[in-house]
This record gives structure tokens, sequence and C-alpha cells, in this order.
């Protein structure tokens, strides 16, 4: 079944580079990559070359459930945008400066388990904690 890309955006107050270092960097990975408080990001490991792989431990705090986000990148813009593959999807992410701010969008290929707007609400909340993250730090 084809499905629509999905979109997520967040405008982040800071600099394209420091965007592009706290997104890409596994000691800063770790600090946001969840969707929900109950849940973590205990563990992240970033080859960030083409065929290179990104991996973040994403778990449950009460150790009930967790998995492995794993992609393999195919395309790097470095500091602008890259392109990984996951369980044959596909996601971009785009960093784009405004006026000493970053657009960061992310457009992913939806899975078919779960509802298009459940998808869409989980990375954008991933989104926004990397936005409150980058921002205070």
């Amino acid at each position: 079944m084809e499905h629509t890309k999905i979109t997520v955006e967040a405008t982040i107050d800071a600099a394209k580079s420091k965007v592009w270092d706290y997104y890409t960097t596994p000691e800063h990975i770790i600090k946001w990559n969840f969707a929900d408080p109950s849940w973590h990001c205990p563990k992240a490991t970033n080859d960030m070359k083409i065929g290179g792989i990104y991996n973040a431990r994403m778990e449950a705090k009460d150790g009930s459930s967790g998995f492995d986000f794993e992609a393999v990148y195919t395309d790097i813009n470095d500091g602008n945008s890259f392109v990984y593959e996951f369980g044959g999807r596909q996601a971009s992410v785009v960093f784009d400066e405004q006026d000493g701010n970053t657009k960061v969008s992310v457009t992913f290929d939806p899975e078919t388990e779960n509802p298009v707007t459940m998808q869409q609400q989980g990375w954008q909340a991933i989104l926004n904690n990397f936005k409150n993250y980058t921002e205070t730090n």
C-alpha cells in the first residue's frame, strides 16, 4: 500500500551549525530522542557517512519495552541535509537557516501498522524535544 510521506517541522532559536551538531552527535541525541517523558534514549551511535549506520536505543524508563531504531545513510550534504533508510522506509532531514534561527524539516515514509496521525504526532513530539533541548543547552 502506497502512503503519502509525512513531514514534521520545528524552528529552533539557534544557529544552523549548533542545530546540526545537536541533531547528529550521540552525546546530544540521547538527551532528546524520545516522544514521551516516560521513555528515554540510553544509547546512540552515529557513523555519519554514506553507508554509515545510525542507531538509537529507545526504551520505556520502567523497562517494560524498548527497541533499536537503526538506519543507513544514503545521502549527506554536510551541515545542511541528510537522507537515511530504515526498515524499507526513507527519511530526509533538512536544516534551513532563517534570520538566525534554524528550521528543521523531517520527511518520512509512514509504516503501515499504526495510524498516520499517531506517527506524525510521535515524530513531532521527538522534534519538539529536540527544539527544547537545543534552545536550553
